[in-house]
């Protein structure tokens, strides 16, 4: 449960004001059907995550306990930074114009595309690696990414100006340092997890 709730909090936080979230106020705005972009919006990240967290399950495989803790601590070191810093989305990601799917299809590889790389996909590849949890991370940031964007669709620009995306990052920013200095200190193992 702890491996869900985490993951769902922190994906759920980091995903307020990402380039996927002002995607979903475009897809909202240029197609005004919110159920397909929902739909196309799970499909997605389930797709994208369970790739992800399968590659942090793999990940646990292949690497020494020590160097994983490293790897993990300074990762969720390097993502409290990279939360801070603003999204944009890319013209290329954009393409909903472009592409001949209907709103379900266009929704699907938009989101699938700009979640490549993106935090979120990145972190659900650590939480999996250092909860060894592949199924409660990949729900939990599947849901997380769902609180954040299914909002951002249904209500649009009304919700943009309201949230202080700096503070909201920021939150996020401080909850991935705190795992990252606790991984770095062995915290989980000195709780026995």
């Amino acid at each position: 449960m702890e491996a869900f709730l985490i993951s769902t909090g922190i994906v759920a936080l980091a995903e307020i004001g990402d380039k996927t979230q002002l995607l979903a106020f475009l897809l909202a705005a240029r197609f005004r059907k919110p159920l397909p972009i929902c739909l196309g919006i799970l499909v997605a990240t389930v797709a994208n995550h369970a790739f992800a967290g399968a590659l942090g399950a793999w990940i646990t495989t292949q690497v020494s306990p020590i160097t994983m803790r490293w790897v993990l601590g300074l990762g969720f070191l390097a993502m409290a930074a990279w939360t801070l810093i603003p999204d944009k989305i890319d013209e290329e990601v954009e393409g909903g114009g472009k592409l001949k799917l209907g709103v379900f299809g266009t929704t699907v590889v938009a989101f699938f595309m700009a979640e490549m790389g993106d935090k979120t996909q990145i972190a659900t590849v650590a939480l999996a690696a250092q909860f060894n949890a592949f199924v409660a991370v990949v729900a939990g940031t599947t849901l997380g990414m769902m609180i954040a964007n299914v909002p951002a669709v249904l209500l649009g620009d009304k919700m943009a100006g309201r949230i202080p995306v700096r503070l909201v990052h920021g939150v996020a920013a401080l909850i991935f340092a705190s795992l990252g200095l606790a991984t770095l200190a062995g915290l989980g193992q000195q709780l026995g997890f």
